[in-house]
């Protein structure tokens, strides 16, 4: 069933087995099928997309595969454009009330067979923009579970390879031979994980077995490449399983060299695994995440280490930080290169942490003004579970930051008098100019404070209860 070629012939699944919900597809997808259909191609919903709806799960994304050349796609779409050299592929832009929609048009690829431009002699693939039949397509996928195609006008699934078989087993199985299958792209290893991760499903033992003896494979593929699979990964809304996954099939060494250590951390591995459940929960609510985030937490317990380490050497706590931030990110990138834009949100939510302890006189106000406020605060929430030799923070810090963002402009201030007794200074109320500079500023028609005065929720205000609260895109505060 599993073989290649254009000899092979599709399986054709009726909607009384496949029961695919026409409400799940998304209509700008099927509109780039009709369109193409009407210009005289073929052109299916292909890949995760049909096992999504065969599950009876919303996709995320929609690609479509034609038998139509990426410029012949471009002329029938007024918002396109060509992306990719390794694979040419045309994004398809629609823009609607929430956020712009892009569907991946793919043309149909050809069995690739011999070493030269477009395969090494490892047998990686270099390039893939050679055009085949539907059914080479079909062959070209990587596992049968991904290599069905729905054609929304007919309500049709075409399956070459047993995919609804597959899912009916529970069980991901690579098409054609597994080992040659991940030398030509040694990605597929990470999805075979990611894929059992989400699913629930068990990898085939043939499809499992070369993973172990392949694995350092991974390292010839290129950096930016690998850092967008294992973010796909940490982002699927099933990071930890995945995770767990990686190690179990022996993929994770050297892909995020400190997780390494940090799994093998008694309490920091704990406070890794509460961050990646944190994420997977909003994920699978529909919430925001943000990457930089999740970095910050995957990293932080070893750049902890780095940090008390600096400061026993003699240096003063905020340049220790910066030094143990350098260090960290230093050692991260023997693996995988993370990407400069998350590296800077990582690096400002590290840097805020010391400055959640000053809780007197105009401090606290000018920190709710900084941009990344939010995600500072919900990892600092976050490190609330953690006991302080491993980089936690007191709750009742973190209860006290809860409370005065959601405070009127008098409690406000009631809190950070507070504050001042119960440290060692002297404990000085605020003086009136003060309280009358706070509520000047808590009036603001930004109205970042008091949802009190007006009856709105604060863009502060909790989705969750504080401990286990998880974050959202600091670009979005």
């Amino acid at each position: 069933m599993h073989q290649t070629g254009a000899a092979l012939v599709a399986h054709r699944v009726p909607k009384k087995i496949h029961r695919i919900n026409p409400e799940l597809l998304s209509k700008n997808a099927v509109k780039v099928t009709h369109t193409l259909q009407q210009a005289g191609f073929k052109a299916y919903i292909v890949g995760g997309a049909v096992r999504d709806l065969v599950l009876g799960i919303a996709p995320k994304d929609f690609d479509v595969a034609t038998n139509a050349t990426p410029d012949q796609v471009q002329k029938c779409f007024r918002r396109s454009r060509l992306i990719g050299r390794r694979f040419q592929i045309v994004h398809v832009t629609f823009f609607g009330k929430e956020r712009p929609e892009i569907i991946e048009v793919s043309t149909f690829r050809a069995v690739l067979e011999s070493v030269g431009e477009h395969v090494a002699e490892s047998g990686r693939i270099l390039r893939d923009n050679v055009w085949g039949t539907h059914a080479e397509d079909a062959a070209r996928r990587d596992f049968t579970i991904n290599a069905m195609y729905y054609d929304p006008a007919t309500e049709t699934v075409l399956d070459y390879h047993g995919g609804m078989n597959d899912i009916g087993a529970k069980t991901i199985r690579m098409i054609g031979d597994a080992s040659k299958r991940y030398r030509e792209d040694p990605i597929r290893m990470l999805r075979a994980i990611r894929f059992a991760a989400k699913t629930g499903f068990e990898i085939d033992k043939g499809t499992r077995q070369p993973i172990a003896e392949l694995a350092d494979l991974i390292h010839d593929v290129p950096s930016a490449r690998l850092f967008d699979e294992i973010l796909k990964l940490l982002m699927s809304g099933y990071a930890w399983s995945a995770i767990q996954g990686l190690r179990e099939a022996g993929l994770h060494h050297g892909l995020l060299p400190l997780l390494d250590k940090v799994l093998d951390a008694g309490e920091g591995s704990a406070f890794v695994k509460q961050a990646l459940l944190n994420t997977d929960e909003r994920i699978q609510t529909g919430k925001s995440v943000s990457p930089g985030f999740l970095f910050a937490a995957l990293l932080w317990p070893e750049l902890v280490k780095h940090w008390d380490f600096f400061q026993s050497q003699g240096m003063p706590k905020l340049p220790a930080l910066h030094a143990a931030m350098d260090e960290t990110v230093s050692q991260q990138s023997n693996g995988i290169v993370i990407q400069r834009r998350h590296e800077g949100d990582m690096r400002d939510i590290w840097t805020m942490q010391p400055r959640f302890d000053k809780r007197v006189g105009r401090y606290p106000y000018r920190l709710l003004e900084i941009p990344r406020f939010r995600a500072g605060y919900d990892f600092m929430l976050l490190r609330s579970s953690l006991p302080s030799h491993v980089g936690g923070c007191p709750a009742n810090l973190a209860q006290w930051w809860t409370s005065f963002i959601s405070s009127s402009p008098d409690e406000q201030s009631e809190l950070m008098a507070q504050a001042k007794e119960a440290s060692n200074t002297k404990p000085e109320a605020l003086s009136s100019e003060n309280k009358s500079t706070a509520r000047r500023r808590r009036k603001r028609p930004s109205k970042k404070t008091s949802p009190n005065d007006s009856g709105a929720a604060s863009p502060f205000d909790s989705e969750t209860t504080p401990v286990s609260q998880g974050h959202r895109d600091p670009k979005q505060t």
